[in-house]
């Protein structure tokens, strides 16, 4: 008998012109954390769809514990204990917890008609009670913040009895403290004898929580590793296949205002910012989740409504707060949430990059195709979009390509105030150097850039300046010996005698 609780071999999977798979074979011990990473495009994201039924295989087989199991729907994978946790959670929002764990299989009584609401209602308290016993079965999933909600996608897979949990990007959304408590429930889950596979682009990540790790590369199988044996450099070697080098920061600040921030204010999020952002300069702006950042940058693109401020752009006001004023005065917004609020999935790169300023391609109303075309291939060109094909619809490509093309559309649209909201959040190794590189060489053009990351060591990477940000307030601007993961945490964190204040 197998020793592996899971074993995908030979999986093979191709789309017209792409082999997604070649034959690459994968293996899980039981109770084991095994980590499955690349760039993107590398083939991760088919491996969890074959495994999880959601898209079959060509060629391939999947045993678990040794049995040789056919795979072909989500109910398949269900049924032979294999769990997915996605990184876009599946939950139900108006329906309660106990509702969404039993999703599929509720529990019925009288000939099926009636669900036995409150017998689910134990069943997943009993579940939750070693997962997390402040999540209330009864309560609306939209209620829960994002961490509890994974942990609901978890109590499902263990209410299924599941023995392999696949979790893809599981930390997007978490702070670093949510991850802590995530990577204790996962070794809780290895001692249970519950198999992982951990689909992550941090390596940190990887490092604290993975034994081993299946690394691959333009669809193939590059190796298995022991994390032990390893470090960041030859993991993200094996994974580009080359060395990334880390490039330090070259600032092309100057002193010249491009845009400045005066008591901007909205309700209780963000009070009395004041910034000045100048030309060739990377301002970086930090501070736990919730601290008001992203609602910054939202007040300054003109998509929120400001109760108090003014933004100023080479010194004239911005007098209309919505975005098309925002745009007309140069400032672009790439927002954190990609996928949500910066594309049109089903439409064109091209079409895509037209978004701000679409009459500039129009005549008499009509849209001007090979104009456009023409416009947008110059502009990925430039920015090495891959494939260069603008006509592709941008929902296909990877989340690296995905935001050059959004990068490309504020390039096209003659911006020169850029506001990057977690630049590079989804985004695997390769291309995050590549996003680096990009801002650097904007702000090299004599571009403004202001930069939110959750990231401490993509902030001290990029900025030449950090505000910290607590509590919807700006507490601190800092330059550089300043620019240190302590002093930042040092005003980012509440201390005693601001609580009591």
């Amino acid at each position: 008998m197998s020793s592996d609780r899971l074993r995908i071999s030979g999986a093979t999977k191709t789309y017209p012109g792409i082999v997604a798979l070649d034959d690459v074979t994968f293996a899980v011990a039981p109770g084991e954390v095994h980590g499955l990473l690349g760039e993107n495009g590398a083939g991760k994201s088919t491996m969890l769809n074959i495994l999880s039924g959601v898209r079959p295989g060509d060629k391939g087989s999947i045993a678990v514990d040794g049995a040789t199991i056919p795979i072909r729907t989500p109910l398949d994978a269900r049924a032979a204990g294999i769990a997915m946790i996605h990184q876009e959670l599946q939950l139900v929002p108006e329906l309660t917890v106990a509702q969404n764990i039993f999703l599929g299989r509720p529990m019925t009584g009288f000939g099926g008609t009636i669900v036995k609401r409150h017998e689910q209602e134990r069943r997943a308290r009993a579940v939750l009670a070693d997962l997390d016993p402040t999540i209330d079965p009864s309560v609306k999933i939209n209620t829960l913040k994002v961490a509890q909600q994974q942990i609901v996608e978890i109590a499902r897979a263990l209410i299924d009895e599941a023995k392999v949990i696949a979790m893809d990007e599981p930390t997007s959304s978490l702070t670093p403290a949510e991850f802590e408590n995530l990577a204790s429930l996962i070794a809780a889950l290895s001692a249970r004898g519950v198999s992982v596979i951990y689909v992550s682009h941090k390596m940190d990540e990887v490092f604290q929580v993975c034994q081993r790790a299946t690394i691959l590369r333009d669809g193939k199988l590059v190796g298995v590793v022991d994390i032990a044996n390893e470090t960041e450099d030859t993991i993200v070697a094996k994974m580009v296949g080359r060395e990334v080098l880390h490039a330090t920061h070259v600032s092309h600040a100057t002193m010249t205002p491009v845009l400045t921030v005066e008591g901007l204010s909205r309700a209780d999020v963000v009070m009395d910012a004041n910034l000045t952002l100048h030309a060739g300069e990377v301002l970086g702006i930090s501070g736990l989740v919730g601290a008001g950042r992203t609602e910054l940058l939202r007040l300054i693109a003109g998509i929120d409504r400001p109760t108090a401020g003014a933004v100023k752009v080479n010194g004239e006001p911005v007098r209309s707060h919505d975005p098309r004023a925002a745009i007309r005065a140069g400032i672009g917004l790439v927002p954190e949430e990609r996928k949500r609020e910066g594309i049109v999935h089903a439409r064109s790169v091209a079409s895509n990059m037209a978004l701000p300023k679409m009459d500039n391609y129009t005549n008499a109303g009509l849209l001007r195709h090979g104009h456009l075309h023409k416009r947008a291939e110059s502009v990925m060109t430039d920015l090495r979009l891959r494939p260069l094909n603008v006509r592709q619809p941008i929902g296909t490509f990877s989340g690296g390509n995905q935001q050059k093309a959004i990068i490309g559309r504020w390039l096209a649209a003659s911006t020169n105030i850029f506001l990057f909201d977690e630049p590079t959040r989804g985004i695997d190794v390769g291309a995050k150097s590549e996003i680096y590189n990009l801002i650097e060489r904007l702000a090299s053009e004599g571009n403004a850039i202001l930069v939110v990351s959750s990231e401490m060591p993509e902030i001290m990477r990029l900025s030449d300046r950090v505000l910290v940000m607590r509590e919807g307030r700006i507490v601190a601007d800092l330059a550089s010996e300043k620019i240190t993961e302590e002093e930042i945490a040092y005003h980012a964190i509440p201390r005693k005698e601001q609580i009591t204040a």
